[in-house]
């Protein structure tokens, strides 16, 4: 693979019994990026073995075994803390489930390194495969995000495609002992926004794999739903909590400002 690694910007993907669609996501991530690093949930399939096959013949792969599924946010962790001890300053996450478009890597990461200060946000373009119940959540839970922002311009709460700089999210994360699990993708949105780390958001599409294709979802609608209403109580309180910081920094700091709140826990 001819991709020039680079210094500062790598690829991690969290996978957690991924189904057969990780090989393709793989092929797909290391075609357009190296690094690449996966992060293995406490996976109990055979794919640890698989990958660390790979990275055995590809120097621009990385395998991270996590022993018990912890969630992915607890993946995404443990490869920020490894990433940052080699000196990489952004990382951009996807999914290892064929949901997320492996061909846009390089564009969401030529906008990191033009704005290494904010977060680059995939903004999902759904086609036929979204199911109706999924799209309807995501839109009552940008609703909810953007009220917990003061409208920062998160332009969806959900979709997991993101490049976030490094040293923020590893603050947030260490801050709180929420976003670990379903709620990872909201909550570090939200609070990222609260530290001034501003959204930039890029369309891209989405797909959803049903069983015949090979589609593996972990998503459980009473159990991750009710986990998203819990989150958004909590952020809504830190926002109160917040909101006369947040009114002033929307009303006289700079544009693309960085500045941070005070440290409270939410």
């Amino acid at each position: 693979m001819a991709v020039q690694p680079s210094p500062t910007h790598l690829v991690l993907i969290p996978s957690y019994n991924p189904g057969a669609m990780l090989q393709g996501t793989l092929r797909a991530a290391r075609e357009a990026w190296c690094p690449v690093w996966v992060v293995v949930d406490g996976s109990t399939d055979d794919s640890v073995a698989w990958l660390q096959e790979q990275a055995a013949n590809d120097s621009g792969l990385r395998v991270l075994v996590l022993p018990e599924n912890q969630g992915k946010g607890a993946a995404v962790l443990r490869g920020i803390e490894a990433a940052a001890a080699e000196g990489f300053t952004h990382v951009l996450v996807m999914d290892s489930d064929g949901q997320h478009p492996a061909h846009l890597i390089g564009q969401f990461m030529a906008v990191s390194m033009r704005e290494p200060g904010a977060m680059v946000l995939g903004r999902p373009v759904f086609d036929a495969s979204a199911p109706v119940e999924r799209v309807y959540w995501r839109r009552l839970s940008n609703l909810w995000t953007d009220m917990e922002t003061l409208w920062a311009g998160v332009g969806d709460s959900l979709y997991g495609f993101r490049v976030y700089p490094i040293a923020p999210l590893r603050a947030v994360m260490r801050e709180s002992r929420w976003m670990r699990r379903f709620d990872f993708d909201p909550e570090v949105a939200v609070r990222l926004c609260w530290r001034g780390v501003r959204p930039v958001n890029l369309d891209a599409p989405v797909r959803y794999f049903d069983p015949r294709a090979g589609g593996v979802s972990h998503f459980r609608y009473l159990r991750d739903n009710l986990l998203l209403a819990w989150m958004h109580l909590r952020l809504t309180a830190g926002c109160l909590v917040r909101l006369p910081w947040l009114v002033w920094r929307r009303l006289h700091a700079p544009a693309g400002g960085n500045s941070h709140p005070p440290n409270r826990a939410a």
